[in-house]
């Protein structure tokens, strides 16, 4: 029996369009709140945890919902064809909005100005503001006027010769600068509030096929080949973060130049890969068909009972219910450590590393391809528990390490670490999902996958306002990003070590067998 990797690569198509999304989103979004409209980290936060706490809701209602779709098309298309178009159209709505703050801080958008310098000075000089790093500092404490609109964005290298961010510029006028957008929004909140009010639309939208999307490669997949179709499926999902952080680099996102740049052709494009994939997901993918050779295969090879698609689900026992709530617990703790880096990581690039934040996921993402088809391998060799607890400990060690890094710090080396964090995620999405919905039967398939996004959403509301209160503490700032994470990664450890059930047997054993995966 071997896996159709045709049919595993189109029907992952739904989840590359998803990646795309989710990597413009975590980078601009953050920057957008922040540079814009002048919000802390922890508000920013706040309102990046939205999809999060819409997630946690939606997720397993639509995941559910779509079980009993009863569409021509499948029980998961509708959904992800109605999502997609709507979540497509609604980013090109931020983008319009977006350039609405941007004039309202028309006084302030332009880079190495001495008007905008000196209109940063005159409404900041007095008033207390706070480093990157977390120290507070009064701006004409530090600098007379004239000192002050001298600084320019980048300086002189004095070992290379090469043109680096100045130091200056990031600890005292991004701050400043940020300071006046966020007076500016104050007085005039209507934008925020429009923006806010889209970005719901949007993650509305993208709520409402996540699960559904997810729940159709175990639909079309029978069970002891889900680790290497899920391999797939993350390998679809990471070429499109890839292609959206080819663009970042090709629009330049990260630079301090592009702080405040016009986000309209870089979301059209963003739009137009949305549909694209939408394009070919729903011209070569025949969701009943393939659904229903699944099941036949199921019954034939023995791993499902022959039973009605509306049967109710497979009861668990007590075993599988304590295993079930370890690895959600699992999933929830290495999300706080991952997705804190992951949206915060834009800013922290930025202020603390002097990095391309683009160039550094990139390499992060270009380790995952690799190392998914070989997760995916390893465990079914050597079992899903074990495989994903080395991704762990390789993720907590990268975070760990990372930690210790700043501006100057060699880049080559926070590369190797990103590649190392890369390497560990993958090993550990690639088996984490096949472990959750191994514990149910076909008919409530989309309910499980919404207990996984369950576990990992909640996470994910908590850790970028947990973080970002860390980061705007006094005497703290940013630099306590990477132990953070660390620290949550580390903790998925001991949760780990308790899970019993859902993981796939050694193929050591003969015929049929070997392909028996449950506990």
């Amino acid at each position: 029996m071997k896996l159709n990797y045709k049919r595993t690569i189109l029907v992952g198509f739904a989840f590359f369009l998803i990646s795309a999304f989710w990597q413009a989103y975590d980078a601009t979004i953050p920057v957008i709140l922040t540079n814009k409209f002048g919000m802390s980290q922890t508000w920013s936060g706040v309102i990046m945890a939205l999809d999060n706490i819409l997630a946690v809701f939606m997720l397993p209602l639509f995941g559910a919902i779509s079980d009993k779709c009863t569409s021509k098309r499948g029980k998961r298309t509708p959904f992800i064809t109605v999502g997609t178009i709507i979540a497509a159209i609604a980013i090109l709505g931020l983008a319009v909005i977006d350039n609405v703050q941007l004039n309202n801080i028309s006084a302030v958008k332009e880079f190495d100005s001495v008007t905008t310098l000196e209109a940063i000075y005159d409404t900041q000089a007095e008033i207390k503001l706070q480093t990157p790093e977390g120290e507070a500092f009064v701006l004409q404490e530090i600098f007379e006027k004239d000192a002050f609109l001298q600084i320019t964005s980048t300086v002189e290298d004095a070992q290379t010769g090469k043109q680096i961010t100045n130091p200056d510029y990031t600890n005292y006028v991004i701050p400043a600068r940020q300071a006046y957008a966020a007076q500016q929004t104050a007085a005039n909140p209507t934008a925020l509030i429009l923006f806010i009010v889209v970005l719901l639309v949007v993650l509305v939208a993208m709520a409402t096929f996540r699960s559904p999307a997810v729940a159709v490669m175990p639909d079309v997949t029978v069970k002891p080949l889900r680790s290497k179709a899920n391999a797939i499926i993350n390998l679809m999902g990471t070429a499109g973060g890839i292609l959206v952080l080819v663009l970042g680099i090709v629009f330049a996102t990260s630079a301090v130049r592009n702080q405040l740049m016009n986000y309209y052709v870089y979301y059209g494009v963003i739009a137009a890969i949305m549909l694209i994939a939408l394009g070919i997901f729903l011209s070569t993918v025949r969701e009943p068909e393939w659904s229903r050779q699944m099941r036949e295969d199921s019954i034939r090879m023995g791993f499902e009972e022959e039973e009605a698609p509306s049967a109710e689900e497979r009861k668990l026992s007590a075993s599988e219910k304590r295993s079930l709530l370890f690895i959600l617990a699992s999933i929830a703790l290495w999300y706080f450590g991952y997705n804190a880096v992951t949206s915060k990581y834009a800013v922290y690039a930025g202020n603390i590393l002097n990095m391309d934040y683009n160039t550094t996921l990139l390499v992060a993402q270009g380790a995952a391809i690799v190392a998914y088809l070989p997760a995916g391998m390893v465990a079914s060799k050597i079992g899903r528990k074990k495989t994903i607890m080395a991704g762990v400990v390789m993720l907590t060690g990268a975070f760990g390490a990372a930690s210790f890094m700043r501006a100057g710090s060699p880049v080559l080396v926070m590369n190797i670490l990103f590649a190392l964090a890369g390497i560990g995620w993958a090993t550990i999405n690639v088996n984490s999902f096949p472990m959750v919905v191994e514990m149910c039967s076909g008919a409530d398939i989309g309910k499980y996958t919404g207990f996984y996004y369950t576990a990992s959403m909640s996470a994910q509301i908590v850790t970028p306002m947990l973080s970002g209160f860390f980061m705007d503490m006094d005497g703290v700032g940013m630099t306590v990003l990477f132990p953070y994470a660390a620290i949550f990664a580390g903790l998925a450890l001991l949760t780990m070590a308790f899970v019993r059930h859902g993981d796939s047997k050694p193929a050591a054993k003969e015929g049929l067998e070997a392909l028996d995966i449950d506990d």
